[in-house]
C-alpha cells in the first residue's frame, strides 16, 4: 500500500528518515515518530459514518464484512458503536471512504 504524505517535503524528509532506519542509524522509537509526523493521519469514523459508506456502497453488513476481512459480527458492533476499528480496519475503511470498496476488492 502506498504511502501517502502531508506534502512533497514531509515524504522526503520521511524517506530519509527509512534510509537512516534502514542503516541502523536510527530506532525503531525514532522512526514510529517520524511516521506520525510525515504520513497523513487516519481519523476515526464514527458508527453512522461506518454505516453511510457501507450503504453507499451498496453493501450488506456480510459482503462488506469479507471485504474488509472482518466478521460480520464485527461490522454490525462498528456500526452499533459497540467496538471501533482500529489499525488495518480503519485505513481499509478510509481507502473504501475516499476510493470506493472497488479500491480493496
Amino acid at each position: 500500500m502506498k504511502k501517502q504524505y502531508r506534502s512533497r517535503l514531509m515524504a522526503s524528509v520521511h524517506e530519509t528518515a527509512e534510509g537512516l532506519h534502514e542503516a541502523g542509524v536510527m530506532d525503531k522509537r525514532t522512526m514510529r515518530k517520524f511516521d506520525e509526523l510525515c504520513l497523513t493521519p487516519i481519523n476515526p469514523l464514527q458508527p453512522e459514518e461506518i454505516r453511510a459508506l457501507r450503504l453507499r456502497e451498496r453493501a450488506s453488513q456480510a459482503v462488506f464484512a469479507r471485504h474488509l476481512n472482518v466478521t460480520t459480527g464485527l461490522v454490525s458492533q462498528w456500526e452499533r458503536g459497540e467496538k471501533h476499528p482500529k489499525g488495518a480496519s480503519l485505513k481499509l475503511l478510509s481507502l473504501v471512504a475516499k476510493n470506493g470498496l472497488e479500491a480493496i476488492a
